[in-house]
């Protein structure tokens, strides 16, 4: 039978048969043998082929079927391991906030840029936008300003009080999406307000550090009411990019790569080459300098954002 995986919990995967039944399988031993940088060698959105056991509601998944996308990040505690968020997305989101917990720009660019890498549109959403002080406010809306100059779509919203939660939900409709954000940033929030029937466990931020506390401890997919699907992702304080060559990085700044044509030597890595065009643009203040600190910090192989850094 086909199904795809709406749970992963490293031993056990909760896989929606296309007879709309939820069952609890296990993976076939041989699979383990492949892919074995990554720690997990199905994730959620995989299409699987998988076959019943006698037990009901139990399968053997025997067969993953090739993936149009995935997004992957490091391992938190095996550096020289990779862990896949979701696969098979359609757009993914990043819950953004200004404070509380702060979600800086290095983390929000390295999202980007693996986003672009594996060719998944990307939306910021700037959540507790009803929670900001007039100065806070001016920030946040400076910051969409500035992703949205770049190409990126950006929603301001409040998922405790539903502010352009319509955009959202326009925004989701028959796809499947990935929503990706701090601890506390607001992910389970957002989701019972797109479908309020699922009721996620949410928490508060943890007073002793500003942070978020962990809801979700697995990656897991859910069908919302209104045609579409959202895997929400457990909390993450680092994000590793992986597999970048160091020559192709600046490709993934959409800004820098439109003006790669301009530059003088056709393999220009923007740091001290004469005629660079990108280096002129930022001199010119035609480019955003925050962009170029992040670039700078994955050129230096600094490839991993740990939550907190600005």
């Amino acid at each position: 039978m086909n199904g795809i995986v709406y749970k992963s919990t490293g031993s056990w995967y909760v896989v929606k048969g296309e007879d709309q039944q939820f069952y609890e399988c296990r993976l076939k031993g041989r699979f383990r043998l492949k892919e074995i940088k990554n720690t997990n060698p199905i994730a959620v959105g995989d299409r699987v082929v998988f076959h019943q056991e006698e037990a009901p509601e139990k399968g053997v998944i025997t067969e993953i079927a090739p993936r149009e996308n995935y997004i992957i990040r490091k391992s938190v505690n095996l550096s020289k391991q990779t862990h896949i968020l979701a696969a098979n997305i359609d757009v993914a989101f990043l819950v953004v906030t200004h404070n509380n917990p702060t979600t800086y720009p290095a983390f929000i660019d390295r999202f980007l840029v693996t986003a672009e890498a594996y060719s998944i549109p990307a939306v910021l959403l700037l959540n507790k936008v009803d929670s900001y002080s007039p100065d806070e406010l001016a920030e946040v809306k400076y910051m969409a300003h500035m992703y949205r100059d770049i190409g990126y779509e950006c929603i301001g919203i409040s998922a405790q009080t539903g502010k352009n939660i319509e955009q959202v939900k326009a925004r989701l409709e028959g796809k499947t999406a990935m929503v990706l954000g701090h601890s506390g940033a607001g992910k389970s929030t957002l989701i019972n307000r797109l479908s309020p029937s699922l009721q996620l466990k949410t928490q508060p931020l943890s007073e002793q550090h500003a942070q978020g506390q962990h809801t979700t401890t697995f990656a897991q997919m859910y069908d919302l009411d209104f045609g579409a699907r959202i895997i929400d992702t457990p909390g993450i304080k680092g994000l590793g990019v992986v597999d970048f060559e160091r020559e192709e990085i600046a490709d993934y700044f959409p800004e820098f790569f439109a003006l790669k044509h301009l530059c003088k030597f056709h393999n220009c890595m923007h740091l001290n080459e004469p005629q660079c065009a990108v280096k002129q643009a930022l001199d010119q203040d035609k480019l955003y300098w925050s962009r170029y600190k992040s670039y700078l910090q994955l050129l230096e192989g600094d490839d991993t954002y740990r939550e907190g850094e600005k």
